[in-house]
């Protein structure tokens, strides 16, 4: 049975007690949909600060809304449009410190003033990913960029 687990104030031993965690959550598991669902979840208690977690998924040459925490979300997003878009289209990790200065964000919820999207990257072929917003401009940081790659690692030997 998960256990809600207080967290240090050192991150980078956080990352890595996460990524335990999710390995351990989704052991045993391969329908991608309940992975990756337990996977926002888990993210949405690590995290503070934060107003959305979830995932888009490649589906017909775009992204799909997939399973996250939070209020509704726009359902389908163009490669290369807004955040989300252009770190799938660019298959790299993108931190912004601020939504509203970055050319073609796309607000789907007017709250968000941070974003960090890292792409989901497996045998080579663009998956999806991973999208979480803070109402909190500047929320993250090069080491969440570094320990959110390493959780996705992990994820992507359970889908």
């Amino acid at each position: 049975m998960f256990q809600t687990t207080n967290y240090s104030t050192d991150l980078s031993a956080n990352y890595s007690l996460l990524s335990k965690q999710l390995d351990a959550l989704l052991e045993g598991e391969k329908n991608v949909i309940a992975n990756l669902s337990n996977a926002a979840a888990l993210l949405n208690q690590f995290f503070d600060q934060i107003n959305w977690v979830g995932f888009y998924l490649v589906e017909d040459g775009g992204l799909l809304l997939g399973p996250f925490q939070g209020l509704p979300a726009c359902v389908r997003i163009q490669l290369g449009k807004g955040v989300c878009g252009t770190a799938a289209e660019t298959q790299e990790t993108i931190i912004v410190p601020d939504v509203h200065a970055f050319p073609g964000h796309i607000a789907c919820d007017a709250a968000s003033q941070s974003e960090i999207v890292v792409p989901i990257v497996k045998d080579s072929k663009l998956v999806g990913v991973l999208d979480i917003d803070s109402p909190i401009k500047e929320r993250f940081s090069s080491e969440d960029a570094e320990g959110l790659e390493k959780f996705i690692e992990v994820l992507i030997k359970h889908i």
